[in-house]
């Protein structure tokens, strides 16, 4: 039997393992210099042009950064519904209601035309996620914000280092997210960075992540403890310096899967869009789930299947609406493995079997 083909694989090197024993040697663990380094850091090499907070999830930051740019119960704040459920969980955490609305088939995105039609006197924000890694039609999304005085919240969670018409994800809103999870294009092991368009989100993100504290023992607000700790920080100011390598892997072995690959629809990228390719995302249009067991099964090649269940379908947000393209999504896609650390003959043998299983019919 061939090697199995992971779907993804975090790559961790003697580098962050070093970066990590000088930490514990240092015996300041929590959060210190190593977190305003990386802070300092992440923004300078995404070329944010604005202050980062880090935090100890993706999920967290999104919630904080909710929470300081004002997001409160009786708001509403549209949201995609093909997404992990962190997107939504964010925003009913702060009381507000997520308004969920379509996607556009192209780039598996936020459609600003179902964002137009979904705003009401209660909207006060949109928030669209950046998912795969290939930017959401900001330009549309901002004007469309504009015109009806709203904020715009960046889920950038998949997204580092992707960009659309030469500005970053992360760039464009009141805040933008990633997330730092292990299985994400860069990683500290676990975290989340917060870009942030103002210096009041700023200040608020700081306090709410700090138990509301910005000097010792004088709370400002009901704050939390979402600090990253200097280890993780450690971890991810290593990852900074690989990542963009790791980003050019990734976008060539996808360019190698859309020359090869046939009878699945391949992702396209939109005209101005740098894709950075977090996930390898076809379209299955007969038995999706049955193509991902063979794969594993016949080819032992591993796939992902993001997302089944839209999240307007689940326990805590069910909700009757028709949503076309989020319900197609959901049906037909399956992400193929396009992490850095897939070999030639890896990539030869997963475009051999996913157009045999095509051809098929699988």
């Amino acid at each position: 039997m061939t090697d199995f083909i992971p779907p993804a694989k975090p790559l961790i090197g003697d580098e962050e393992r070093a970066a990590v024993d000088r930490v514990l040697r240092s015996g300041m663990l929590a959060q210190g210099p190593e977190v305003k380094a990386f802070e300092e850091e992440f923004s300078a090499h995404f070329g944010l042009g604005r202050a980062c907070v880090a935090v100890n999830s993706g999920t967290s930051g999104q919630h904080l950064g909710l929470l300081s740019s004002g997001v409160t119960a009786g708001d509403e704040v549209i949201v995609p519904s093909f997404t992990f459920a962190a997107t939504c969980n964010s925003v009913a955490l702060t009381g507000a209601t997520p308004v969920f609305a379509d996607i556009d088939a192209d780039d598996f995105c936020l459609s600003p035309a179902a964002v137009e039609a979904s705003i009401t006197e209660r909207t006060v924000g949109i928030m669209p996620v950046h998912l795969y890694g290939h930017p959401a039609k900001m330009d549309a999304l901002m004007a469309i914000a504009d015109v009806h005085g709203l904020q715009v919240y960046e889920d950038a969670a998949q997204a580092h280092g992707a960009s659309l018409n030469g500005t970053p994800v992360g760039a464009f809103g009141a805040f933008g997210m990633f997330s730092l999870y292990p299985t994400k294009n860069m990683t500290s092991g676990e975290g989340g960075m917060v870009s942030v368009a103002t210096a009041e989100i700023e200040r608020l993100l700081r306090l709410y992540r700090n138990q509301g504290m910005e000097q010792q023992y004088h709370n400002e607000v009901v704050g939390f403890n979402m600090r990253m700790t200097d280890i993780h920080a450690a971890i991810g100011r290593e990852q900074l310096k690989k990542v963009d390598a790791w980003t050019a892997k990734r976008q060539s072995n996808a360019a190698f899967l859309s020359a090869n690959l046939a009878g699945v629809t391949t992702p396209p990228v939109g005209e101005g869009a740098v894709h950075v390719y977090h996930q390898y995302t076809v379209r299955v249009p007969q038995d999706r789930d049955g193509f991902a067991k063979a794969l594993r099964e016949e080819y032992n090649v591993g796939s992902g299947m993001f997302y089944p269940v839209p999240n307007h379908e689940l326990k805590p947000f069910q909700v009757d609406i028709e949503l076309p393209e989020t319900a197609r999504a959901a049906a037909e896609c399956l992400s193929l493995p396009v992490h850095p650390s897939l070999s030639e003959g890896d990539l030869e043998r997963i475009v051999v079997a996913v157009n045999a299983l095509a051809a098929a019919g699988s």
